[in-house]
């Protein structure tokens, strides 16, 4: 799978985002080594501490379908003129499953940037650095 491809799946998960408060859809496209791709979008809560992301809901849904390693890119797609980068939770979180990851960022136009994960959380820390 090519990264545009990735892109565009991300993209087409807005359509299922849940977004009554921000109004902000986001999609997310999360790769394996084996080809396999786990989307997810954001489903907010008027319980603000119980929205998820795109990005946990796609690991969420892979962790939960045995695929825990291996991972080797994620895309985030959301709207405007701005790079849909991953939050704090989420950058711990795929660095606890995928500390090499890439990561590339959409803007609404279909442009998007590729950064590893290691320079979005510099000194990360997972079960790897903790033994």
């Amino acid at each position: 799978m090519t990264d545009q491809e990735l892109v565009k799946k991300a993209f087409e998960m807005h359509q299922f985002s849940y977004v009554p408060y921000s109004h902000f859809p986001v999609g997310a496209a999360l790769l394996s080594e084996e080809g396999r791709v786990f989307t997810g979008c954001n489903v907010e809560n008027a319980a603000y501490g119980s929205t998820i992301c795109a990005e946990r809901t796609a690991i969420v849904k892979a962790v939960s379908e045995g695929c825990r390693e291996g991972w080797t890119a994620i895309a985030i797609a959301g709207q405007g003129e701005d790079f849909c980068w991953p939050c704090g939770a989420c950058r711990q979180m795929l660095y606890e499953f995928a500390p090499n990851l890439r990561v590339l960022a959409a803007r609404g136009d279909g442009t998007f940037r590729e950064v590893p994960l290691s320079s979005l959380l510099p000194c990360g820390f997972g079960p790897k650095s903790l033994k």
